[in-house]
């Protein structure tokens, strides 16, 4: 990272967001005015050269001792999809904040294409990785760690091991705040249509869900939750399951996105609407999520901001510093838009 010192002052070192929030304008910003990129506005322009004149700023570019080969790895299963790429954004924006080129493979949710992805990254190819739900089991990332090899896991998809980093968002706190939403419009009949069975985020988002049934007195009726694969198709099919129950729910809470999209699309296959008749909930607030009809009511997770942190935690490893929190977990917020409203009377 291009960092900013203030000259003669012996107290820490200034960054580049003190300049950014000075100048009102992002840590990218200021990295892409201070290194002479052409691809800022004269007036963005002369706006952070004078904050840095006015407060006697200085570049410096301290070393990132750790780094041989100059480069990193960042695994992905998908980039196409809205949910990685707007991690991706996240992570490379951090990365091109810190003047670190990023080597970018998508393992297409293929076990043993990852695997063989990572052994060329540790080989000379790069000097760490940034992995996005990998798909590696606890042992093979502890092996990877014990073989000097920096990385941080972004939203793991087991438990891996008490010593790697992870960055991820409170799926938790994000279920129980989706599920008491519809409790507060007055449904008592609400479905889960779940991820995986065994990935973290299902697991915790299950017990926030069924936490706040519990805490509203209500008892969760098993033929109310479907287990899924956090797609489109899934939440069709699950939906379709639910509706044909004999006292189908009047509201659905989707563990994802694309789950409640293929909801919404099965709902309206059956003729009925949406919150008319049934409300849907999602999880991500991915891009989909505001432009469907109706605009999706779902938990964002900060995904952006998980990339950053997560570049921010292998850049400390890269330098030889301490991490002060291997797990990192960040909140999420209800986005509550049209697709909720109170049962039918």
């Amino acid at each position: 990272m291009t960092d900013i010192t203030t000259v003669g002052n012996g107290h820490g070192r200034p960054t580049i967001r003190d300049i950014a929030a000075l100048a009102r304008v992002s840590p990218a910003t200021v990295s892409r005015v201070i290194n002479g990129r052409p691809e800022v506005s004269d007036a963005v322009r002369e706006r952070v050269l004078r904050v840095v004149a006015e407060h006697g700023y200085s570049v410096t570019r301290p070393p990132l001792t750790g780094m041989r080969s100059g480069l990193v790895g960042v695994t992905l299963p998908l980039i196409h999809h809205s949910y990685f790429s707007e991690i991706l954004a996240g992570v490379g924006e951090a990365f091109y904040e810190h003047e670190i080129p990023m080597v970018l493979c998508p393992t297409l949710h293929e076990h043993d294409r990852e695997v063989t992805l990572l052994q060329r990254l540790r080989h000379g190819t790069t000097d760490g990785a940034i992995l996005i739900l990998p798909e590696e089991d606890q042992e093979e990332l502890a092996a990877l760690q014990e073989q000097g090899y920096p990385f941080v896991i972004i939203d793991p998809r087991m438990t891996p091991d008490e010593r790697a980093p992870t960055v991820s968002a409170s799926h938790l706190s994000g279920a129980r705040e989706a599920t008491e939403h519809l409790l507060g419009l007055g449904h008592r009949r609400i479905a889960a249509i779940t991820g995986p069975q065994n990935w973290i985020a299902t697991e915790e988002r299950l017990r926030g869900y069924r936490g706040a049934l519990a805490e509203a007195g209500v008892t969760p009726d098993p033929q109310l939750q479907i287990d899924s694969n956090f797609r489109d198709n899934g939440g069709r099919l699950a939906t379709q399951q639910l509706l044909a129950l004999d006292e189908p729910p009047t509201a659905i809470f989707a563990f994802n996105d694309m789950l409640a999209i293929g909801a919404l699309q099965a709902i309206r296959q059956h003729g009925l609407r949406a919150p008319e008749d049934i409300s849907v909930v999602g999880f991500d607030d991915t891009y989909e999520a505001s432009i469907m009809h109706p605009p999706l009511t779902t938990v964002r997770q900060p995904l952006a901001e998980m990339g950053r942190m997560a570049v921010s935690q292998l850049v400390r490893l890269l330098q030889n510093q301490r991490i002060e929190a291997l797990h990192v977990e960040l909140a999420t917020r209800l986005v509550v838009r049209e697709s909720t409203a109170p049962p039918r009377a």
